[in-house]
């Protein structure tokens, strides 16, 4: 694929140019007709604020920089499939083009000792190969069948990716072929590479938008796709924006539509909520859904790097929750749980019970993509095992290795001291109570934190506060961590959920609580299939390490 072109479906919303645009390469597919998404848009209305020609410039600039950041993500999905042999290779895209200039912080990777989160380019990240760990080689075919879907939106999508069963099955490969009726009842004319990547399981795929300003894009998006809101649009988009904005973790859903023959839900959010809950964990909505394996198919180099924070914050809290020894499984399903630890529908019967052990059985080689970077650079964890050596590893999915961390105070306490903000000050107000520290004492130290990290991170080393919290008893710090997860989850992911029926409608939202409680069941009937099933990592099982990490 060319770099930075214009896909043919979108290059005639743009005005006439005095040099015609190069063309863009089909999807190639021997054994297939061309798919929905490959058949032109008709111009039936430009993207702007305004109706008149003046608006066309702004119209071509913001489709140019849409194929900008695809291009993006192509070439970091590129890298990721040529840079993948070793672990040692791996590392390197997670270590930083220059070392830190202060001994003090040695252990702390260069990227986040003194973060931009201003950034405009992808030029201005800390280096070439950074945040390529979250692009996860995936079918080519597949993949352009879903980079063709924001590309059917004429408001302008800044960043997207696709996520969940849809994209990354949860169950290995049955082998079998779905019949017609079956794979109609789900999508209408799905091309044959969804048909492959979905292993015979029609399934619902599931995408997020992040956009610059969710009232505009949504009065953009109800003029092309009326049919994708409920009767809430009719209020118009400041209603629709407002309870996107001011419900639940600030993102809006729109399930069940059709788009290219492929039946996908959308969820629409501004880029600054979900930048602020990738830094800061303030409801851990997106943020934990970016903590696994997930097709980014437009990036942004702002969310590439708040993503890496986010991702190095997830591996720090799962290594304070688990003992000094354990497995790559139990690693990766503790990441995996925390997003769900508070999620009201684990709670109820909306849920495959054994959700988190499916993601990460069959995702293994994905998670090593996403942390085994990260891992390679935090200075109190390591693998520790004979495996690790063997050629190509890190993609065999049957391997299961083991690693050990240290559990000195000091190193402990520095990763309590960078956490995320939001997440950090509620677990401070779990121990001042604990620890019965004066109110006034409590506040003058959350003030200096507060003025440290307005600077940067260059300060942020843990204290005799830290300290004493890293060197609390394992289970009691276990606790006081889960808890304070929950906190942050529950209400978020509680309103997000009730404000269903109004952002979706009755009708779908009763379909989709259906589909779950489907799942419920099905994973309830497997648990009792397999009562004795083998623990992984030594005895220790994957649901222990989501249900008590």
């Amino acid at each position: 694929m060319v770099r930075g072109r214009i896909p043919a479906a979108v290059r005639g919303r743009l005005a006439p140019r005095s040099r015609p645009l190069r063309p863009y390469p089909a999807i190639q597919t021997s054994t297939s007709p061309p798919c929905g998404c490959c058949r032109p848009l008709a111009p039936v209305r430009r993207y702007g604020t305004t109706r008149n020609s003046d608006n066309a410039a702004a119209d071509a600039k913001e489709t140019r920089e849409s194929a900008q950041h695809d291009a993006a993500a192509d070439s970091a999905t590129d890298t990721a499939k040529k840079d993948t042999k070793s672990a040692e290779a791996l590392a390197n895209e997670a270590a930083s083009s220059s070392s830190s200039g202060s001994s003090e912080v040695s252990d702390v990777p260069d990227w986040e000792y003194n973060p931009d989160l201003k950034i405009e380019s992808f030029k201005d990240l800390p280096h070439a190969n950074f945040g390529v760990n979250q692009h996860i080689p995936f079918d080519p075919e597949f993949k352009e069948v879903l980079k063709a879907i924001p590309w059917q939106f004429r408001a302008p999508i800044r960043y997207a990716f696709a996520y969940g069963s849809g994209v990354f099955p949860q169950s290995k490969s049955s082998g079998r072929t779905p019949t017609t009726e079956e794979l109609r009842a789900i999508h209408p004319k799905a091309p044959l590479a969804v048909q492959r990547g979905q292993d015979g399981t029609p399934k619902m795929i599931d995408f997020i938008f992040g956009v610059s300003h969710t009232q505009h894009w949504h009065s953009l998006n109800m003029k092309q796709h009326r049919d994708h809101y409920s009767s809430l649009a009719t209020l118009g988009s400041g209603a629709v924006s407002y309870v996107q904005d001011k419900m639940g973790a600030g993102v809006y859903f729109n399930p069940y539509v059709i788009v290219n023959g492929i039946l996908i839900k959308y969820g629409v959010v501004q880029l600054g909520t979900l930048e602020k809950d990738l830094t800061e964990w303030d409801t851990l909505y997106l943020a934990g859904r970016l903590q696994k394996p997930v097709k980014i198919l437009r990036d942004d180099p702002k969310i590439r790097l708040a993503n890496q924070m986010n991702l190095l914050s997830a591996l720090r809290t799962a290594l304070l929750l688990l003992p000094p020894k354990f497995t790559e499984e139990e690693l990766y399903a503790t990441i995996a749980g925390i997003s769900y630890l508070g999620d009201p529908r684990m709670a109820l019967p909306t849920e495959n019970p054994r959700k988190v052990k499916n993601i990460v059985g069959n995702n293994m080689a994905n998670f090593r993509r996403l942390y085994l970077p990260l891992i390679e650079t935090l200075p109190n964890v390591d693998f520790n095992d004979a495996g690790a050596s063997a050629k190509d590893w890190v993609w065999d999915e049957t391997k299961n290795l083991n690693l050990a961390q240290d559990m000195d105070p000091v190193k402990r306490g520095n990763m309590v001291r960078r956490l995320p903000k939001a997440f950090r000050s509620r677990l401070y107000f779990q121990y001042q109570k604990k620890l019965a520290i004066p109110s006034v004492e409590f506040r003058k130290m959350m003030v200096e934190g507060e003025n440290e990290d307005a600077v940067a991170f260059k300060r942020r080393e843990g204290g005799g506060f830290e300290r004493r919290i890293a060197q609390d008893d394992p289970s009691e710090l276990r606790n006081y961590i889960r808890a304070v997860i929950k906190q942050t989850i529950s209400w978020p992911a509680t309103t997000q959920s009730l404000k269903g029926p109004l952002t979706s409608g009755f009708l779908r939202t009763w379909r989709y609580l259906s589909e779950k409680m489907g799942k419920y069941r099905q994973g309830r009937d497997a648990e009792k299939a397999k009562p004795t099933e083998e623990k992984p990592g030594g005895g220790n099982s994957t649901e222990g390490a989501e249900k008590t990490p």
